[in-house]
């Protein structure tokens, strides 16, 4: 990217969207870690991590039972969407080697959250969108760290995954010099212009959460950067990925405008260890779609042998 247009992508976008977060916040590089307090010894971990523009708020009233311990990442450059918590910087971190706003960046993020935060012995690691390539990417960097962790990857970005139709020919014009104002028109545009057709059906959730998706970084060139390498990702990623996952769950939309669902559950096909769940959902957004789509913590297919769990595809 040319240095004239970095200089243009810089600028920094304020926060507008935060909520009251009981727990401890800790900076890890250039992103964070959030540890929600719960109650007592906790039956089971989450792992959050939030798709392309969006926070880990996405994942705070799915998971709200007071003795699940929920750890949520908040990827490299993004805002810490808390209130009621001064974020501390981790001791225990390690310096990561990767250029933040990439996928690599924020496995690492997740890596040092799962080695070492988790107090319970079943832990899932959820993923949205892209959060799905974040927590692939993790397990094919420390397979060890994921040989008994579920993975529930939703509207999953994958290998050999790629963007909707819609979404490919809106961006195939798009230059980096067009991005500032391409962001300034979506942000000034009401979301009911665009939501429908990208966000599907809407609720008062999915109308708070993603709104203002487009102030969700710390500024426009993670917007652009986050968007160019996941592309990247999907189309180089081999589906020998895969090999590092013992069991989960893709968690599939009835209808999906941003990811392009046909290649998603093609990739899907490759893993032999997880099992495929198509549901009707109407949207990208399944857990703001309807709640009881998530699979609970407790679900025989998220932690069933490898065996099965390929022969369920």
């Amino acid at each position: 990217m040319k240095a004239s247009h970095i200089r243009k992508l810089i600028k920094p976008i304020d926060i507008a969207y935060s909520e009251m977060f009981s727990g401890q916040v800790y900076r890890i590089g250039q992103g964070a870690v959030s540890v929600r307090n719960h109650s007592g010894e906790a039956r089971h971990t989450v792992i959050g991590v939030h798709g392309y523009l969006a926070n880990h708020c996405y994942f705070t009233q799915l998971y709200d039972d007071p003795g699940t311990e929920l750890i949520l990442l908040t990827c490299s450059n993004y805002h810490i969407p808390v209130n009621g918590v001064t974020p501390e910087d981790a001791e225990w971190q390690s310096p990561i080697d990767e250029l933040a706003g990439t996928i690599g960046y924020d496995a690492e993020l997740l890596i040092q959250a799962l080695e070492i935060l988790p107090s319970s012995e079943h832990v899932r690691v959820h993923g949205h969108s892209r959060g799905g390539a974040v927590a692939l990417e993790a397990a094919r960097r420390r397979p060890e760290l994921f040989r008994d962790v579920e993975l529930l990857l939703e509207a999953p970005a994958l290998p050999q995954g790629r963007t909707h139709a819609l979404v490919t020919i809106m961006l195939e014009p798009v230059s980096h010099g067009m991005w500032p104002w391409l962001i300034r028109l979506i942000n000034s545009a009401p979301s009911s212009v665009y939501g429908q057709t990208f966000f599907g059906r809407m609720n008062a959730r999915k109308k708070t959460l993603l709104n203002k998706l487009f102030s969700s970084t710390r500024d426009q060139l993670t917007i652009v950067r986050n968007l160019e390498d996941v592309l990247e990702w999907m189309e180089k990623t081999p589906t020998d990925i895969y090999d590092n996952v013992s069991h989960g769950i893709f968690l599939i939309p009835g209808t999906d405008h941003i990811l392009d669902k046909s290649a998603m559950v093609e990739s899907a096909r490759a893993c032999a260890t997880m099992t495929i769940r198509e549901t009707d959902s109407p949207s990208h957004f399944l857990a703001l779609d309807d709640p009881s789509l998530i699979p609970p913590l407790d679900d025989p297919e998220g932690s069933a042998d490898p065996g099965l769990a390929g022969a369920a595809n």
